[in-house]
């Protein structure tokens, strides 16, 4: 497949641009660029790179509408961003110390459990809650933890920050959105660093992807602000299903391909 043909970019570009706009609103994007960039013909190593080049346009998109329309202020998350930013470069120099088919093994499992854990997770509150610990603690634990699966994978990164800001810390979902996208940003942006010594990004794909995520992310922000959040995740889950199916099957129909091969070479 030719990755730098026409119609291939603007398929990417339109993915980028959905995943943009959901990934503002209920976190997830990821379900639909890292499946949609492996099935483009991109090593993992290559997808999850090239990822986290086109989400870092999306994650900074939708924090700058947040912090302009004063929903939330980075200066008051500095230990949350901190402990994320170490996490995610952990997971990012980790996930590039794996051989290359023990990620093409696990990429599918992970998207699909990610995709089921979606389906049936708990929706967040409209309102604010109880607070169960504090700052600091969420910090070291989710900010840490959910950085450090951000950097090693990604997908679904936004909405368990969400989650967590609201099981947790008490946010209602509004707030939870806007605080999440500070740090899904911090996490982007220190994997991407990581990544960018290990030479696996491919930079036109990845910006044409990031100017989609940006132009998505704007709008995605900008209906949370204007009307709360909206959950979209049957559409998330479908969407990410279907094309993960699509991975497998054609994962399968190459492996079936190279036995059958090897079959008739024994016999030439």
């Amino acid at each position: 497949m030719d990755l730098l043909s026409v119609d291939l970019l603007a398929a990417l570009f339109a993915v980028g641009l959905v995943a943009g706009f959901v990934d503002a609103i209920a976190g997830g994007g990821g379900l639909l660029t890292i499946p949609a960039l492996l099935w483009a013909g991109l090593t993992p190593a290559q997808a999850l790179a090239t990822n986290k080049l086109q989400s870092s346009f999306g994650s900074f998109s939708a924090t700058l509408r947040f912090v302009r329309g004063g929903e939330v202020s980075p200066r008051a998350m500095v230990r949350m961003i901190v402990c994320t930013f170490a996490g995610a470069a952990a997971g990012a120099i980790a996930v590039q110390m794996l051989a290359a088919d023990f990620l093409r093994d696990v990429i599918p499992l992970l998207l699909v459990g990610i995709a089921v854990y979606l389906l049936v997770s708990p929706k967040a509150g409209d309102i604010d809650a109880h607070r169960r610990i504090s700052d600091p603690a969420f910090a070291l634990t989710v900010g840490i933890g959910v950085g450090f699966y951000d950097g090693f994978f990604g997908p679904g990164t936004g909405t368990f920050f969400a989650i967590g800001f609201v099981s947790l810390l008490g946010y209602n979902l509004r707030k939870a959105t806007a605080h999440t996208k500070v740090l899904n940003f911090t996490s982007n942006a220190a994997a991407l660093l990581f990544f960018l010594v290990g030479g696996q990004i491919q930079w036109i794909i990845g910006l044409t992807m990031g100017v989609g995520q940006y132009l998505g992310a704007q709008l995605g922000a900008h209906m949370v602000i204007r009307n709360g959040a909206r959950i979209v995740r049957p559409m998330l889950v479908v969407a990410s299903l279907a094309i993960t199916a699509r991975l497998v099957w054609t994962d399968e129909e190459n492996l079936l391909r190279r036995a059958a091969l090897s079959v008739i070479d024994l016999f030439t």
